[in-house]
């Protein structure tokens, strides 16, 4: 296998190309090497949460402010802030945090889009 290079600024994943030409895997390491820092990743639930982080606990609803008519540029401005103030990084912290968020409490990668 050959490394392969990033498709695009961001992308987590370290590819790898099969030698026969076959097709390619790429490993996302997020536990032993943490991207936090330089994450530019968000999610959106099907509840209408918006998620900075997968392993969130928490997310901010933005349902109730679209169902209200909330502009375009009052979203975007909700979404902006939640995004500069951002202090999620579980996968740089996570042995810190370990036993400090209840499971239940956890939002699953799945839910997510992970």
């Amino acid at each position: 296998m050959r490394p392969i290079s990033e498709n695009y600024k961001g992308e987590v994943a370290q590819r790898w190309r099969f030698d026969d030409g076959g097709g390619e895997v790429g490993f996302i390491s997020s536990v032993s090497q943490p991207f936090c820092g330089a994450c530019s990743r968000a999610r959106l639930s099907s509840e209408g949460k918006f998620y900075t982080c997968l392993f969130a606990t928490h997310g901010l609803d933005l349902r109730a402010p679209l169902r209200a008519g909330t502009s375009d540029a009052d979203i975007l401005q909700l979404i902006r802030g939640v995004w500069i103030g951002r202090t999620d990084r579980y996968s740089e912290l996570r042995e810190q945090l370990r036993g400090t968020v209840p499971e239940a409490k956890k939002i699953e990668m799945n839910y997510i889009g992970g």
